[in-house]
Order: structure tokens, then sequence, then C-alpha cells
């Protein structure tokens, strides 16, 4: 999964988001570019309500990575 944070995004938000992961044993791999910043969930994110992390001050958009079959 990824999650993209907006553009205005400040540093709490981004912090409430990873917290929110961490605490429900994600692994967290954080992207910093000129504009965005993107981070990648590993682990079973199935178990993840996109709706409350979209909902989450900061954050643009959530994206599934599907299983390989």
């Amino acid at each position: 999964m990824l999650i993209i944070m907006k553009k205005s995004a400040d540093e709490e938000a981004l912090d409430h988001v990873k917290e929110f992961l961490i605490n429900r044993n994600f692994d967290i791999h954080q992207s910093t570019g000129v504009n965005r910043i993107i981070i990648g969930v590993i682990g079973d994110t199935e178990t993840l309500d996109t709706g409350e992390l979209e909902a989450m001050p900061g954050v643009l958009q959530i994206i599934r990575i599907n299983k390989e079959e």
C-alpha cells in the first residue's frame, strides 16, 4: 500500500500517520520528494481501513497494491 501525503502536510500530520501504522505492527518506508512524501506500508494491509487513513489530516491518496496470484 502507498500513502501519498498532500504537499501541504505538516510534520505533525506525517507523524500521526506513521504512528498509526507502526502501532498496528506495519513496517513503513518513507520516500521524500520535492513535492510529495510517499509512505510505503509493508505487511498484510488487507486489514487496514482505507477510509480511516484517507480521513487523516495531510493524506491525499491511498493506493492499494494487489497481491500476486
